[in-house]
């Protein structure tokens, strides 16, 4: 079944094609404070899913890591989790790892063991 399921703010969870995804993960609870530029922004509302209730991802995928809007702290340790992780060139130096950093157009194939 093909599916995308909203988990709050920019965060989805996508099936597709037996492929599990998750984008802009941001699981920080209600109420966080973030100091992001002069003026303190608190969350409004908690993700649907915490982070233990999340199905084995194939794949995250960050539009970019320079708000805590589109990748928390909650969300950075879900992205750290994850077997594979793409996001922007900058993005990827950012978060590290094995981060996949994919410049605009650029395409990458999505692999497990077995398939592709």
């Amino acid at each position: 079944m093909n599916t995308v399921t909203v988990l709050g703010g920019p965060t989805a969870l996508i099936r597709l094609a037996g492929w599990t995804l998750l984008t802009d993960p941001t699981f920080d609870a209600a109420g966080t404070e973030y100091q992001d530029g002069p003026v303190p922004v608190r969350k409004t509302a908690g993700p649907a899913l915490k982070p233990s209730q999340l199905p084995a991802l194939d794949a995250v995928v960050v539009s970019h890591t320079g708000h805590l809007d589109n990748l928390d702290t909650a969300g950075r340790t879900v992205a750290s989790a994850a077997s594979q992780v793409f996001t922007t060139v900058a993005g990827a130096e950012d978060l590290g790892g094995g981060a996949v950093g994919l410049e605009p157009w650029q395409t990458r194939t999505l692999s497990k063991p077995g398939r592709t």
